[in-house]
């Protein structure tokens, strides 16, 4: 019986070969956690007794969904990850570097390894051909104590896509349409495998939106074959050395097997306040926003902040219309301000936000008023995300959200 892509990696990290269904205790490369999650981590970690870390070096702790802080007891959960780095010689990825994600992609994870991380978005590096998968804080502080985990090996949907998008399309319409086809639990602890030529042809971003959003269909994991564009973005990224690739057998085994025709894929966005409620732009040119916010580890990318800047280019965001651009790391806004893209936003009257989560976890910086509506380029809206449970959100594309942002209105041109 041929292995899926996720069976085969799992298989290298548990000595022996295993299939969808099975219990199994995994060796991990990579453990994560946020200034969300990090701290309950600590505490649990410290109840274990362990005095060091099994992997320092590749135990990452982030600050990102706060950052900067909005208040002194959110100061003082960054201070607890500030001192556990000190003490157990775990990296910090402090106030400004970025979202976990991002930063995880860019400097953390290579394609063949495990991740483990503590938030539902772990998924995202799961387009280097990793398995990258979220869990609780408690699974994350045994991970971090001996360098191993329990999960069961997901089955797998293959998700076939094949053709070429229409002109504007982007991968997140592509996975709004998954969705709104499978429903936001359709893929429940499953692992959703990748593949077709429109894969094949995309670049990493638009596989990075794809992997990432895999959760919001209920997945363990989203998956991609590592290739020649993995090996280019490890090589950009002084990781080159650490390419390698794994297939799925020819004969591999799939619960479900989707096929998308790539020309089929319209302007698509999830409507409040499910990820599922998705409607084409056609269907909601009577909506009107008042806050349109590009960023978060989904569309937060040099590639989406440049498709935004080219609709932008001499023009100025609707009067009516806050806008917010929150490049998603540190590396990212330094790229966007060498190219002239931070000119291009700060002229057309939108607000620049330091490299972080922003306004998508609710915390701060871009809270909704009672009854606003935003279109939003982050993963996830339901009933309070954005920090006001009588807010309205919308997901899309940077291409709608920068038309959007335009108009007044929901829009894609």
């Amino acid at each position: 019986m041929g292995l899926t892509l996720a069976e085969k990696i799992i298989s290298n990290h548990a000595g022996k070969e295993v299939h969808a269904g099975e219990l199994v205790i995994a060796n991990v490369d990579v453990c994560a956690v946020q200034d969300g999650t990090g701290p309950l981590t600590v505490q649990e970690f410290k109840k274990l007794g362990k005095e060091k870390l099994k992997n320092p070096e590749r135990t990452i702790l982030f600050i990102d969904h706060a950052s900067p802080s909005p208040r002194k007891e959110l100061s003082n959960t960054h201070t607890v990850l500030r001192e556990f780095s000190k003490e157990y010689g775990a990296v910090l990825s402090d106030v400004g570097a970025g979202v976990c994600h991002q930063r995880l992609i860019e400097t953390f994870v290579n394609p063949g390894e495990i991740l483990v991380g503590a938030d539902s978005h772990t998924c995202t590096s799961g387009a280097l051909g990793a398995f990258a998968t979220g869990m609780g804080s408690t699974d994350i502080a045994v991970a971090m104590a001996l360098g191993k985990t329990w999960l069961k090996v997901p089955a797998t949907f293959k998700i076939d896509v094949t053709g070429k998008f229409k002109p504007g399309i982007c991968s997140k319409d592509l996975m709004l349409h998954l969705i709104g086809m499978i429903g936001a639990d359709g893929a429940t602890y499953k692992a959703l495998e990748f593949c077709g030529d429109t894969i094949e042809n995309m670049e990493m971003s638009e596989r990075f939106t794809l992997a990432n959003m895999a959760v919001e269909a209920g997945a363990k994991a989203g998956l991609f074959v590592a290739d020649e564009k993995t090996k280019a973005f490890l090589k950009s990224r002084g990781r080159e050395d650490k390419f390698s690739t794994l297939k799925p057998d020819t004969d591999a085994v799939y619960e479900r097997i989707i096929k998308i025709n790539a020309e089929d894929v319209p302007h698509t966005v999830s409507c409040p306040h499910t990820v599922d409620n998705t409607k084409t732009v056609d269907e909601l040119k009577d909506v009107k926003v008042d806050q349109v916010f590009v960023g978060t580890c989904t569309n937060g990318r040099i590639e989406d902040l440049r498709i935004v800047a080219d609709i932008l280019k001499g023009k100025k965001v609707n009067s009516d219309v806050r806008m917010l651009i929150c490049p998603a790391s540190k590396d990212i806004y330094l790229q966007a301000l060498d190219e002239g893209l931070i000119k291009i936003f700060v002229e057309a009257n939108a607000t620049i936000l330091p490299p972080g989560c922003g306004p998508c976890v609710g915390v701060h910086a871009g809270t909704l008023a009672d009854g606003e509506v935003c279109l939003a380029t982050q993963n996830r809206n339901f009933q309070g995300r954005m920090g006001n449970t009588n807010g309205f959100i919308y997901l899309a594309s940077p291409y709608v959200a920068a038309y959007t942002a335009l108009k007044g209105y929901i829009c894609a041109d």
